[in-house]
């Protein structure tokens, strides 16, 4: 018999990410890889378990089988339990009829007998594409306390940026009185981080409700929280005050690869209160040669490195050979950069190989309108000897 559980997390992990372009072409976002050894996913996944949480359904649907294959039993996490732990959902194994997750909302309504099965009190809503660390246990404390239906983890914004967001109109005592979806003349700063606390016994009737609407999206943003606020139900915000970061795009996975790099930033992976853990293959350790030159950056196990790295992330099995350049770039899993290759404000993908004397990116001063030009290499591409990739480029080698 299950225990009961007072609390079971949800992570919605099933979205394509194409503004990721090659590097989600076969491989949904959360299993991008991240900070030289991690997944983006590792990072909702380790709050969870840091935050006394051991239930959670991760709902797939776009290209699921590695990160399907990664969470496997949740070994990693400490999510491998006989008594709740971590359980992959796809869309299948609930529907009747097989169909897809519609959205959001109809993605927890699919799974409304998993959560009924631990009897749970409430119900944790979560991403699985953004990078950050919180502990969710003080949300929930706050959501009790307040005795509220639907409490909304909030993030404060510049007035300037607020447009792009969903925004939480609140009263003073945090009660949201209004949401508006990336308002035009927006009347706050408090922006969604798409983390929701709700009291399960009124989420599951709003989603019966909203799943009978055949006019619906089946969405939280678009339906089933304007529903609540309509219907008078007690929604709350929780200030988060620490390092959030949506990595939807190329130039935000790679911000957010460089703010590791900065310990003026808020993200501290060395934190050893708040670990982010991972699955990762056995590597041997990384080899430094005689020729190369480091400087701020990130070097994961098994890589050779003979060539300079300047402030930029390498993750494991890459290597760097004599005469290679690497500069405010991120190299993912079992790469080669081969001799006299240069990288400036570039990813390039796993598996993939920049050739002799090649030239990826350029060296960027600043952002325009918010967003860096970083040149892309798709997983598995070859960038041949002496080709250049300009930058803002995503190249795919005619794949």
């Amino acid at each position: 018999m299950l225990t009961k559980k007072e609390c079971v997390a949800m992570l919605l992990a099933g979205g394509q990410g194409t503004r990721l372009g090659a590097l989600t072409e076969n491989v949904a976002k959360p299993a991008v890889p991240f900070g030289g050894k991690y997944r983006i996913i590792d990072f909702t996944l380790s709050n969870t378990i840091n935050s006394g949480i051991d239930t959670i359904g991760v709902l797939t649907q776009y290209q699921p089988f590695e990160l399907n294959q990664y969470i496997g039993n949740g070994q990693p996490w400490d999510l491998d339990r006989l008594d709740g732990g971590a359980f992959v959902l796809p869309p299948y194994q609930k529907a009747k009829s097989g169909e897809w997750y519609k959205g959001t909302a109809n993605a927890i309504y699919q799974n409304i007998d998993f959560i009924d099965r631990y009897k749970a009190e409430y119900v944790l809503i979560l991403s699985g594409d953004h990078i950050y660390k919180m502990n969710y246990a003080k949300m929930l404390s706050a959501h009790k306390a307040k005795k509220a239906s639907c409490t909304i983890a909030v993030l404060d914004v510049p007035l300037e940026n607020a447009s792009r967001f969903g925004i939480m109109n609140t009263k003073p005592n945090g009660t949201i009185y209004e949401f508006e979806e990336k308002p035009k003349n927006p009347k706050s700063t408090k922006a969604s981080m798409g983390i929701y606390i709700f009291t399960w016994e009124k989420l599951k009737k709003f989603l019966i409700e909203d799943e009978k609407n055949k006019e619906s999206s089946n969405d939280f943003g678009k339906n089933i929280i304007p529903n609540m606020l309509n219907a008078g139900e007690l929604m709350m915000s929780f200030d988060f005050r620490g390092y959030w970061k949506d990595v939807g795009t190329i130039s935000s996975l790679w911000e957010a690869n460089m703010d590791i790099l900065d310990s003026q930033s808020g993200i501290n992976l060395a934190d050893r209160d708040w670990k982010i853990y991972a699955r990762n293959a056995a590597e041997p350790p990384h080899f430094i040669g005689d020729f190369a030159q480091i400087k701020n950056s990130i070097i994961s196990e098994g890589c050779n490195i003979n060539g300079t790295v300047v402030n930029s992330v390498i993750f494991t099995g890459v290597d760097v050979e004599r005469g290679a350049f690497i500069k405010d770039s991120i190299v993912m899993p079992n790469s080669k950069i081969l001799r006299g290759a240069e990288l400036n404000h570039s990813i390039v993908g796993w598996g993939a190989t920049v050739g002799e004397g090649a030239r990826v990116g350029e060296a960027l001063s600043q952002a325009v309108n918010g967003e860096w030009d970083i040149a892309t290499v798709g997983p598995e591409v070859e960038v041949k000897p002496g080709e250049k990739v300009k930058a803002g480029a995503m190249f795919t080698g005619g794949k």
